[in-house]
């Protein structure tokens, strides 16, 4: 089986340290990488996840990453929400897009 199947059907939940800066937003670097951690997790193997902004500390708020893997020009679209906040800790869902973003194609 391929990367590439593996990690579009993987979904998971990811907890970040909330920074004690004052500053209600997750690094957008830093969602890249968990997003990188979960899904290898899940697929057993490591994408390259890249995300253009940070993210609002809040429930329900969502950042859109793409997807790369391995020596495949394709990229998938990568959906991060929040779904939960407990003290310093934020949760998330990573889904990865069924169907390519139309780049690296």
């Amino acid at each position: 089986m391929s990367l590439r199947p593996r990690l579009l059907a993987a979904t998971a939940l990811l907890t970040l340290g909330l920074a004690a800066c004052g500053s209600n937003d997750l690094a957008a670097d830093s969602i890249a990488k968990a997003a990188e951690d979960a899904l290898e997790a899940e697929a057993g193997a490591r994408p390259d996840v890249s995300c253009p902004d940070d993210l609002p500390a809040k429930v329900g708020a969502e950042a859109r990453c793409t997807l790369s893997a391995g020596d495949d020009p394709t990229k998938y679209g990568v959906t991060v929400r929040v779904t939960s906040i407990e003290g310093k800790t934020a949760r998330f869902a990573v889904e990865v897009d069924d169907e390519p973003t139309g780049e690296g194609q």
